[in-house]
């Protein structure tokens, strides 16, 4: 049976509240949700801004997906949590950008987009995602 383990890294923002950046368990690394916070000031970022408030999201994702010991390839799911429907468009062009320039392997991980209310007033967007290493 393989352990499960917690996934920490300064290089994403510390979670708020009674989770973890994210858990490994075998070749699965499960990513908390994630929103567009710097990691070195824990400020929300980009008020207003969904496609700036995507690209730091995931890159934050990406940072914790590394620490586990996976790349970012390897994210088979990842779920989209929007505040407004307007904001589908711009969110969807950023995140197109940045998961395919991080998925060299040309194969795109599956997505679910909702449309929800979020924690914080300065988010527009959060992602979580599932990754499975070899």
């Amino acid at each position: 049976m393989t352990a499960k383990t917690a996934i920490s890294t300064p290089d994403a923002p510390a979670p708020a509240h009674t989770f973890h950046q994210g858990v490994r368990k075998g070749p699965f690394v499960q990513v908390s949700g994630q929103g567009p916070t710097d990691p070195a000031t824990g400020e929300y970022v980009h008020l207003g801004d969904v496609a700036a408030q995507t690209t730091r999201t995931l890159e934050n994702v990406r940072a914790i997906v590394e620490a586990g010991g996976a790349m970012f390839d390897d994210v088979v799911m990842l779920r989209v949590y929007l505040l407004e429907r307007e904001d589908f468009a711009p969110m969807n062009e950023a995140y197109g950008e940045f998961v395919t320039k991080h998925c060299p392997s040309g194969v795109l991980p599956s997505r679910t987009t909702v449309f929800v209310g979020l924690p914080r007033e300065e988010m527009l967007v959060e992602i979580d995602a599932l990754a499975i290493t070899d």
